[in-house]
């Protein structure tokens, strides 16, 4: 019976894994449809790039920074319970790769393709993990800290600040050092209307791999058949519509702004789904709605941060909203299990928060420094990367 929960254990990870592993299509399909079609072969090429070095990265250095684990023992210890620790990696692999494929929508159509993978390697292999195994492995008694301080720890079910927040302030630091896109606001400062989505079917449909796959994120988190809890899936559900009408009717039916609502509820769910209400779940995604349309808004047009695909709102602002939101949803008080702390909440979220802020001002900045990040203006006119579509056009 053992070797059979074991088993299913593995399978259950495994499914998950492949599931967020998904996801990573549904960041490319967004990307692709939201920038304009001269640089959408980029955006493609950028992602599955970034997954590729990103799980080299993690292997040797990212995990075993994180959970003081490594892979290099035989494959005989390794198997050990149906190979259990693999799947683990393999599931926790795709949350760590997901911080690149978020910046990368943040930055797209400038941005040099190589110092970007260079960005993806160092954040994967030392940034991210730091704050992942402070959170989610007790790391330098952080969580200890907190505990014995708020009376608990903070609480990040499936990644609102670990994941998300991570990297949507890592991405901040990055759009802000690059700069915005040729032509992007004029002389006075008023945004241009010629950088609308190239292909809103593409965007939807990344949209709609990413609401599929974030049931793997968040359901498959508890890592076991035996945590699985309907919960946390009707939590997941309820955020996620509660995103998409509040982005609705916020952005008065915009169908970028449709498709990015329930994103935005899935991401500020994330660490509190186990122990919110539906109902609480259902204003935590609504309020994400309506803060990712305003400040998608202001970030673009009075603030002029060129962020393309908003993900500083998105995923670090409502990253940061769900961490603060587990504290108040999840406490019994407003029908929720409990055993959270407000006060915890935001301490852990303003630790994530200025982790990411720091890490991503110093990694782009000292890559800015050394080699550019920039690319020049020609290449940045008639295409994100002249080398990769170069490479394409030899290929056929």
């Amino acid at each position: 019976m053992e070797s059979l929960q074991v088993g299913s254990d593995v399978m259950f990870v495994l499914l998950g894994a492949i599931l967020v592993l998904f996801m990573h299509a549904g960041f490319a399909f967004l990307e692709v449809g939201t920038v304009r079609e001269k640089n959408q072969v980029n955006a493609l090429v950028k992602i599955f790039s970034d997954f590729a070095v990103c799980t080299v990265a993690y292997f040797f250095i990212g995990y075993p920074l994180a959970y003081g684990i490594d892979f290099l023992a035989p494959a005989s210890e390794l198997a050990i319970n149906n190979g259990f620790a693999l799947v683990k990696f393999f599931f926790l692999l795709t949350f760590a790769a997901a911080i690149p494929a978020i910046i990368s929508g943040g930055i797209a159509e400038r941005a040099r393709f190589y110092p970007q993978i260079a960005a993806s390697i160092i954040i994967v292999a030392l940034i991210y993990p730091f704050f992942e195994g402070l959170i989610w492995n007790g790391n330098l008694g952080f969580q200890a800290w907190l505990e014995s301080t708020t009376g608990f720890a903070f609480h990040d079910f499936a990644g609102s600040v670990v994941v998300h927040a991570m990297g949507g302030w890592l991405a901040l630091g990055a759009v802000i050092m690059l700069g915005a896109r040729q032509g992007r606001y004029n002389r006075s400062g008023a945004a241009s209307s010629n950088f609308a989505p190239s292909s809103i079917p593409f965007l939807a449909l990344g949209a709609w791999i990413l609401t599929v796959g974030w049931f793997g994120f968040n359901v498959m988190s508890a890592q076991s058949v035996e945590g699985i809890s309907g919960l946390v899936a009707m939590n997941s559900l309820m955020a996620m519509a509660g995103g998409a009408i509040a982005a609705l009717m916020a952005g008065r039916a915009d169908p970028g702004f449709l498709h990015n609502g329930p994103l935005a509820g899935l991401v500020a769910v994330c660490a509190g789904s186990d122990i919110m209400h539906p109902v609480g779940s259902l204003v935590v995604g609504a309020i994400a709605g309506v803060l990712f349309v305003v400040t998608f808004k202001l970030a673009q047009n009075r603030w002029r941060i060129d962020d393309v695909l908003g993900v500083w709102p998105l995923h670090g602002l409502c990253g940061a909203w769900g961490g603060i939101a587990a504290g108040i949803f999840g406490s019994e008080l407003f029908g929720g299990l409990g055993q959270v702390s407000l006060v915890s909440q935001i301490i852990g979220t303003l630790a994530g928060i200025s982790v990411a802020t720091l890490g991503g001002f110093a990694v782009y900045g000292v890559l800015k420094a050394l080699v550019g990040i920039r690319l020049s203006e020609e290449e940045e006119f008639n295409g994100a990367d002249l080398s990769i579509h170069k490479i394409s056009s030899t290929s056929r």
